[in-house]
Parts: C-alpha cells; structure tokens; sequence
C-alpha cells in the first residue's frame, strides 16, 4: 500500500489493485464531543455548509503538517476506506508525506499508521 499526503488531495494506492482512494485531506471534527464527523471529500462538503458545533480542518499546508492529531485521524480513516476487505493482516504501507515535514513529523505519521484508533481532542 502506498499513500501520498498531498495539501489539496490524499491519494492511497494498493497492490493488485491500483489507485483505491483520491480524496480532499480534510476532516471535519465534532467541536463538542471531540469525535471525527467526516473525512475527504464529505468533510469537504461540510466546509461550505459548517454547522456550529463541526469544525472542518485542512491538517496539511504549504507543503507541511499544520495539524498532527487531524492528520493522524484523516490518515486512519482514508487506511480504513481502502483497507482489503479480505486480509486479517495489516498491511504494510509506504507514506508520502510533504517535503517540508520535519523528522518528528515523520516519525509521528509513522506513529500514526500503527496507532488502532487516533482520538482527536479538541
């Protein structure tokens, strides 16, 4: 598996497969349970229309991570629309994140990948 962090658009590409996931990186948050509303192209739906209580963030700009939580939240849920339907085993995944990513943001997308549910807090 092989996913690129893009600032516009996610895009996460499977073996034997091909390209599986194009979306939006963004994620709309539930100001007040702290709970993930929508992510990709829904949560960018949701930016037009924003309800009070739902915030829609854009965790990656200028070519970095502005935001670790939503981005790790954003990354699971793209990992679990493009996940086999058929395999028990996680797969192994090779990441793409954004030139100007410093190496604790690296090692944190990494962290990312193998945590089993990223909680975003508000």
């Amino acid at each position: 598996m092989a996913i690129d962090l893009g600032t516009v658009n996610t895009l996460v590409w499977v073996e034997g497969r091909g390209l599986v996931l194009e979306e939006p990186s963004a994620i709309a948050i539930d100001s007040t349970t702290g709970s993930v509303t929508a992510i990709g192209a829904a949560a960018d739906v949701l930016s037009d229309k924003e309800p009070q209580d739902i915030k829609v963030l854009h965790p990656l700009r200028d070519g970095v991570i502005a935001d670790l939580e939503a981005t790790a939240a954003m990354l699971h849920g793209f990992l679990r629309k493009a996940r086999p339907r058929n395999g028990l085993l996680r797969p192994r995944a090779l990441v793409c994140v954004p030139s100007g990513a410093t190496w604790v943001e690296r090692r944190s997308v990494a962290a990312a990948l193998d945590a089993r549910r990223p909680r975003y807090s508000v």
